[in-house]
């Protein structure tokens, strides 16, 4: 036991650089503030504490990754939604899809709630799993990979797409796309293909996703690449914005 003030500050300082030195973060900041009645205990509460901690800042990074769209807390109405044989609803909240490399393919009306869908998957992918997720609307991503392509840094920009386990594309439908975006576009998806799972998000059926690509030939290779190990849910409601802005009037 340590006989003086100096030798305990002398200790404490030492356990602190060699739980630097381990990168136990928690552990380095908050040792002398456990209390237990056994050695072993108080070993436990530590790596307990520790564990909870890199989870946590796990969980963070990835969210922030992620880079999501603000949600609201209500929660997901699946009355106007079809789903198709082969999944339900447990699987696709729980990202079952996702370990199979199988994409989603949500289609229907804007404001049906195929974004919040999207999103709460996501959310749940990360906090249960430690999924790598990056989300992005179809049009911001062919900003990045034009200029990415222009700056010569493609190559950098498609590496870190395929590092994720699940790639998010909102919106595909609401604006065509040019030759070249439409081009890089199809080289993302064919890179993710029985790699890792897409979520698309459409207001388009198939037949009229030539107005986005410009192209039948890349259109059907697109298509093609995507229905391949995939799950299409339909939503027909109606807007939820619209409603509620008829209920606030």
């Amino acid at each position: 036991m340590p006989s003086s003030k100096s030798e305990v500050l002398i200790l404490i300082e030492q356990i602190e650089a060699y739980a630097k030195r381990l990168k136990l973060s928690w552990i380095r900041e908050n040792f002398t503030e456990v209390s237990a009645e056994s050695n072993q205990e108080y070993l436990l509460k530590l790596f307990e504490k520790e564990v909870q901690n890199r989870e946590e800042r796990k969980v963070n990074l990835l969210l922030n990754q992620a880079q999501l769209p603000r949600t609201g807390n209500n929660p997901f109405q699946w009355d106007h939604i079809q789903i198709p044989q082969g999944i339900d609803r447990e699987q696709i909240m729980e990202g079952a899809f996702i370990h199979k490399q199988e994409n989603l393919i949500l289609y229907g009306g804007v404001g049906t709630g195929k974004t919040y869908l999207a999103t709460l998957i996501t959310l749940n992918a990360i906090h249960s799993f430690g999924i790598r997720v990056k989300f992005f609307t179809v049009a911001s991503l062919v900003n990045k990979l034009i200029e990415a392509n222009r700056q010569g840094n493609l190559n950098k920009l498609m590496k870190q797409i395929e590092k994720l386990d699940l790639l998010i594309l909102d919106e595909l439908g609401y604006i065509p796309l040019n030759k070249e975006g439409a081009e890089l576009l199809f080289q993302v998806i064919s890179m993710c293909y029985e790699t890792k799972s897409i979520v698309i998000t459409t207001n388009l059926q198939f037949g009229q996703w030539n107005h986005v690509f410009g192209d039948p030939i890349l259109t059907e290779a697109v298509i093609d690449r995507l229905i391949h190990h995939s799950h299409l849910l339909l939503f027909t409601g109606e807007s939820y914005r619209y409603k509620e802005s008829l209920l606030s009037d």
